[in-house]
């Protein structure tokens, strides 16, 4: 291995097997997690630490050019330079009962119904209940200093960033950038001195967001990551921590995560505010009151998963779905739109509801649903106003809103979809609820794979 591994170029993680030697396993890793596991007389090699929950929860995640020889005796680790190492050996906490779907039919479908429990959890390790105030871990650095916020991710935790971008803004008054991982370092991004790069991943294993925030780090950033698995390389290389406690997600179409990283940011927007002095201690109360209540409005939500079933049949056979949103609801409809074509294949797209007349109106006809994300609120007006523009031109129109709103709006729509009527700045948390069973029950109507849409992969650990 000393001569082979230095020849290899890329990203890999490789576990190679011996036909002479059956005791004998070699594992080595660049760019791409491997963990070694430790059974009872048992050693393992794993991808993570969920892959090896039905085997063992005791691991040791290998650094970055590391390599290991494991035989019937155990592993000896070995570092790039081929010198004999020891990597500590955590408890992972993954149990093999958290991998399993239990009653339901989907991962996918436990997971979005877990979102009450997990989002609660996830709260619960940010803020204090009777003094109604935020708690962030532990930090070296002064949140009160930062000028600037880089926020850089992908797919799913690329839309909770776009909705974080906002409630920085508003609070806090920071100035913020965002951009999709795989672009970032290729614009060569201007990055002012003492800004802080937040980087969001579910797996903390993303290749592009690793490589980026690999570059804000060299480029003297503080590095903060919301991330679902606080041992994940993100989470080793961060200045901040902010672990999601989503659990296990199974499914490849994100969705438990997704929240609970809201419920992250959101708690993060506010922390930042206080600090920066654009947030007074009785408007903090008011936020922890919000985000306490979110649970229960998640719970409210899921309570219309028949009523989204029913109408599912209507959106199934399309073959192109727009979906509309303003302000913190256009990142809930790009996140409505991917949710539809991970999982059931139909064409859709994502638009800030005003950008409609400037071309995609061209698009409607009586074959294109087109879902409405509206809450009842200060944007009501403006987004029923791009809605009945689809509809003069015969859109075929699924409203989601309050009693509220659909008691003002939704006469003429094809469908109705009911929420709890919410503040604002948990709106996006609730509405995220039946983006995800819509997905879900078209993709279930259709017959694909939910758990395992094609071509696609849990943790994206190539560039």
């Amino acid at each position: 291995m000393q001569a082979v591994l230095p020849q290899l170029r890329g990203a890999f993680a490789l576990a190679i097997a011996f036909r002479r030697h059956p005791d004998l396993l070699i594992g080595a890793r660049l760019g791409s997690p491997l963990v070694v596991g430790y059974g009872e007389g048992e050693t393992y090699l794993g991808s993570d630490a969920l892959a090896l929950a039905p085997l063992t929860q005791k691991i040791s995640y290998l650094d970055e050019g590391d390599w290991v020889v494991i035989t019937k005796d155990g592993a000896q680790i070995y570092d790039a330079e081929n010198n004999p190492v020891t990597r500590e050996i955590t408890t992972s906490g993954v149990t093999a009962a958290a991998v399993e779907k239990g009653n339901y039919r989907h991962f996918m479908q436990k997971e979005i119904f877990e979102q009450p429990t997990v989002v609660a959890q996830t709260l619960s390790s940010y803020i204090r209940p009777l003094e109604q105030t935020v708690a962030l871990p532990q930090m070296d650095f002064d949140l009160s200093k930062i000028e600037r916020i880089t926020i850089v991710a992908c797919g799913t935790s690329f839309y909770a960033g776009m909705v974080a971008k906002y409630w920085f803004e508003t609070f806090a008054r920071v100035p913020v950038d965002i951009d999709v991982a795989s672009e970032f370092r290729y614009r060569d991004p201007v990055l002012q001195p003492g800004g802080l790069a937040l980087f969001i991943s579910q797996s903390g294993e993303t290749a592009d967001t690793l490589a980026a925030l690999r570059h804000c780090k060299a480029n003297g950033q503080t590095i903060a990551v919301v991330v679902n698995v606080p041992t994940s390389s993100m989470a080793r290389e961060a200045d901040l921590l902010l672990p999601t406690h989503a659990g296990p997600e199974i499914g490849v179409a994100s969705t438990k995560a997704f929240t609970c990283q809201l419920a992250v940011l959101a708690a993060l927007a506010a922390h930042l505010a206080l600090k920066k002095g654009k947030l007074t201690a009785a408007e903090e109360h008011e936020i922890v009151e919000h985000l306490i209540e979110a649970p229960a409005a998640l719970n409210a939500a899921l309570a219309h998963d028949e009523d989204i079933a029913k109408m599912a049949h209507l959106v199934a056979p399309a073959r192109d779905v727009l979906y509309l949103g303003r302000g913190p609801d256009y990142p809930l409809a790009l996140e409505g739109a991917l949710k539809l074509k991970e999982i059931s294949y139909i064409h859709a797209e994502g638009y800030a509801s005003g950008e409609m007349k400037h071309g995609p109106i061209a698009l409607i006809d009586e074959a294109v649903p087109v879902i409405v994300l509206a809450p009842s609120g200060p944007l009501f007006e403006k987004t029923v106003s791009n809605m009945q523009e689809v509809m003069a031109r015969g859109g075929k129109v699924v409203l989601i809103s309050d009693a509220e709103g659909l008691a003002e709006a939704g006469d003429g729509c094809m469908a109705t979809i009911e929420m709890p009527k919410v503040h604002p700045l948990i709106a996006p948390l609730v509405y995220a609820v039946p983006v995800q069973l819509l997905a879900y029950h078209v993709a279930v109507a259709k017959g694909t794979d939910v758990d395992q849409p094609r071509n696609l992969a849990k943790s994206v650990t190539v560039e």
